[in-house]
């Protein structure tokens, strides 16, 4: 993969014990809200449990020529095993930062509304993670460790309650 390219050095901060930021970085990211209706109609959405235990929608970079679809796509594989799905609706983008050693890395991730096909109880996580589960919409977004996902996950259940995917 390609390394994303600095945006600009950023200024020293006085007084912090970590060593200065010293430049900032961008890393596009696309991923999905993988859901599927149980055996009653029930919604459920499929959740990975990261290195750190807190659970998140399947997710990666955007590798150079891809869509943010096609990455979804992809990261979705990779990450549950699942291999049919229906890419549906695009639910929004969500922007986070976070501090890699000397770096400030600024996050966008695309997010799309995905309906698990076939096999959905075929899912494998990938060796890195923690757990991967199919949870009712409620506990998904009770597990939910990040604010905005959870926000995208709502708006992904009005489109699934509305047919509007």
């Amino acid at each position: 993969m390609k390394r994303p390219k600095p945006l600009k050095a950023v200024k020293k901060f006085v007084g912090r014990k970590s060593p200065a930021i010293t430049e900032a970085v961008r890393e596009p990211t696309a991923g999905g809200v993988v859901w599927r209706k149980d055996s009653n109609g029930k919604v459920e959405i499929l959740l990975i449990q990261d290195a750190k235990d807190r659970w998140t929608i399947p997710k990666g970079h955007i590798e150079e020529g891809e869509t943010a679809k096609e990455t979804a796509k992809r990261e979705i594989t990779e990450e549950t095993g699942l291999q049919e799905m229906t890419m549906q609706s695009w639910l929004g983008k969500i922007n986070f930062r976070y501090r890699r050693q000397q770096s400030l890395v600024l996050m966008t991730t695309e997010i799309f509304l995905v309906e698990a096909k076939g096999d959905t109880n075929d899912i494998k996580p990938e060796e890195w993670m923690k757990g991967i589960k199919w949870f009712s919409a409620n506990e998904a977004l009770d597990k939910i460790e990040y604010e905005d996902i959870g926000k995208i996950i709502l708006l992904g259940l009005k489109k699934i309650r509305q047919g509007k995917m």
